[in-house]
């Protein structure tokens, strides 16, 4: 995981979405110790989050997945197609759920485990507030082999380099690590993650290795 140093400037503004006050309060405790980071709203379900960030105008939002009404899934599809939407963390129970998948799918830039240590927790809102996504290929291609395509031919048409960096960002490679690997300069990686993108209908490098363990771009 990426390690950003806590901001100098105004703190990071979260939103936490939760269907258990506890789940919440915690959350909120950590968060809020950091300097660099302040809880601004609650939510307890998916809809309560809808309007509570259009309200708030959040910088990152802990969205929980399983919740009764409006799920995680739907509030992070919706969160996300407001005016300069916030990035999306899921914070989830288990690293097994396919709903983890869904939310990615959707949009979030990465996900984290209720049971992850506090400092995990500040690091991770830290990342996707910088912009980054939190990638876990080993989770992704379990939670994705059962649905994984056996066919190629239905999935976008990727130049031979683009597929081989969509390979490395798949094993959760940074820009500076792919360009090494391919000895290559790193603007011309970033062109090439652009152009994937841009193919794929990705709007981050989370979504697309998601995309591309589905449509078989990537093989697990």
């Amino acid at each position: 995981m990426p390690d950003p140093s806590p901001t100098h400037g105004p703190a990071i503004r979260v939103v936490l979405v939760d269907d258990e006050p506890l789940v919440r309060r915690g959350l909120a405790m950590i968060l809020d110790s950091e300097p660099d980071l302040e809880v601004v709203g609650e939510a307890g379900d998916g809809a309560e989050a809808v309007a509570l960030v259009r309200r708030l105008r959040p910088d990152v939002v802990c969205m929980d997945v399983r919740m009764p009404g409006v799920d995680g899934i739907r509030a992070t599809e919706l969160v996300l197609r407001l005016p300069d939407p916030p990035r999306v963390l899921v914070v989830t129970t288990f690293a097994s759920d396919e709903h983890v998948v869904d939310a990615l799918a959707a949009g979030a830039s990465g996900f984290l485990l209720k049971r992850a240590r506090a400092e995990e927790m500040v690091l991770a809102v830290r990342t996707v507030a910088a912009g980054q996504s939190l990638l876990f290929p080993e989770a992704v291609r379990t939670l994705l082999r059962p649905q994984r395509r056996t066919s190629r031919h239905d999935g976008p048409v990727l130049t031979p380099r683009e597929s081989q960096v969509l390979g490395l960002v798949a094993r959760g490679l940074t820009n500076a690590e792919v360009a090494a690997e391919l000895v290559v300069g790193i603007e011309t990686v970033r062109t090439h993650v652009a152009s994937v993108l841009a193919k794929l209908g990705a709007r981050d490098r989370t979504q697309a290795v998601v995309i591309a363990y589905r449509t078989g771009l990537v093989e697990p």
